[in-house]
């Protein structure tokens, strides 16, 4: 708890600070309609009362989520280290790279919707988008900027293809790989979240929507409360094994 608070010790003042205008405001004032901006001790009730149907909707969330970020790891990873070492394939096929990459997701939502059998299938789908690009390219990107005495030390040792790969290439582009990868979970969550709202039957965005048409915003604030906090447990998480893996590159900055 020390620690927790050495490092965070900003950060909870200004939570603190955020609540008790949020209280001030929703009990000492006339500022908000209080059907809309319910007070916290109200959010807190209905938080409480409603969390096994949220992390119901965690579960099918992360029914959604969970194999097509993999998928996206396994393809975005893999076809990344093929192209970032083989020019003239990753030079023929960049035009389309830059072509297909920005292309906002909801222009392929309707295909999804037309070609795929069940809302999860095109949810997937749309959620596999998301990942892949920040990771793929991520990835390409990190075999890019290998330092060349790298290469240079893999061929004076003999390192062959799978050696190479696991051993020099893919540790020395981790950095840009890992950022990739978080990058794609950010957005991941973004098109989640829209998602659910607008066609599943369950889930954490569907949570808010549900309750948002019936106008009950206490359920629809522990449900953004609750959201809010998964994320960033996830994303934390993720950031200490990120942190964890590039271990040389953290002793290569204290060094320097």
């Amino acid at each position: 708890m020390k620690k927790f608070f050495s490092i965070y010790l900003y950060t909870t003042i200004i939570a603190l600070a955020l609540i008790a205008l949020w209280v001030y405001i929703t009990n000492f004032t006339d500022w908000l309609s209080p059907l809309i901006f319910p007070s916290p001790d109200i959010v807190a009730v209905a938080f409480f009362k409603a969390l096994a149907e949220l992390f119901q909707g965690f579960g099918s969330s992360m029914k959604l989520l969970a194999p097509s970020v993999l998928l996206a790891l396994v393809l975005g990873i893999g076809g990344g280290l093929l192209f970032g070492v083989r020019p003239k394939p990753r030079k023929i096929l960049t035009p389309f790279f830059n072509a297909f990459s920005p292309l906002p997701l909801t222009l392929f939502i309707p295909y999804a919707i037309a070609l795929l059998p069940t809302f999860e299938l095109a949810s997937m789908f749309i959620l596999f988008i998301a990942a892949f690009w920040p990771i793929f390219l991520g990835t390409i990107q990190g075999v890019l900027l290998i330092d060349n005495h790298y290469w240079d030390n893999a061929k004076t040792i003999g390192l062959q293809k799978k050696d190479l790969i696991l051993k020099v290439i893919i540790p020395a582009s981790s950095p840009l790989i890992l950022n990739g990868i978080g990058q794609s979970l950010s957005l991941c969550f973004l098109v989640l979240m829209t998602a659910e709202m607008f066609g599943a039957k369950s889930g954490m965005g569907y949570f808010i929507q549900y309750y948002t048409d019936f106008t009950q915003y206490d359920l629809v604030l522990a449900g953004l409360i609750f959201n809010s906090i998964v994320i960033l447990v996830i994303m934390i998480t993720f950031e200490k094994i990120k942190k964890r893996m590039l271990f040389w590159t953290n002793l290569k900055n204290e060094a320097g």
